[in-house]
């Protein structure tokens, strides 16, 4: 869609994180150097560039002797090894621009928009149509 200069809208849900007495470091804790390819850690240590895994998300990986005597290991990962994989998919930087424009004045307003157009089709053809299941042939 970007390189068609069309800018998406897309629909937001809220990450979901089991409560704990001390809040765990999340994704975006870890800041992202585009530069060098690899993120920093609240720490301030670095964590580069491991692999790509099938699924498509590409792997960072924290150097274990390191983590093992930060302060903070109880917040960052549980892994018995200590060590901290943040992944982030090959398209990240296009869903950051998208990301971007649902903030904006005419992003906010394309979102309101969506009840109207988008999600009123899908409510119809389940309603009247009888698409709220799919069927299926064979097992």
């Amino acid at each position: 869609l970007l390189e068609k200069d069309i800018l998406p809208v897309f629909p937001y849900t809220r990450p979901k994180r089991r409560p704990t007495l001390e809040a765990p470091y999340y994704k975006r804790d870890f800041i992202y150097d585009a530069y060098y390819d690899c993120y920093l850690c609240p720490e301030e240590n670095i964590l580069p560039y491991s692999t790509t895994n099938r699924e498509g998300y590409r792997e960072y990986k924290s150097n274990p002797n390191i983590c093992k005597n930060c302060p903070t290991l109880h917040r960052c990962t549980a892994s018995k090894n200590h060590q901290k994989i943040v992944t982030r998919h090959l398209w990240q930087d296009a869903l950051d621009v998208a990301e971007d424009y649902r903030y904006t004045t005419q992003g906010k307003a394309e979102y309101k928009q969506r009840k109207e157009t988008i999600e009123r089709q899908f409510g119809s053809a389940k309603e009247y149509h009888g698409l709220r299941y799919t069927n299926q042939r064979g097992r």
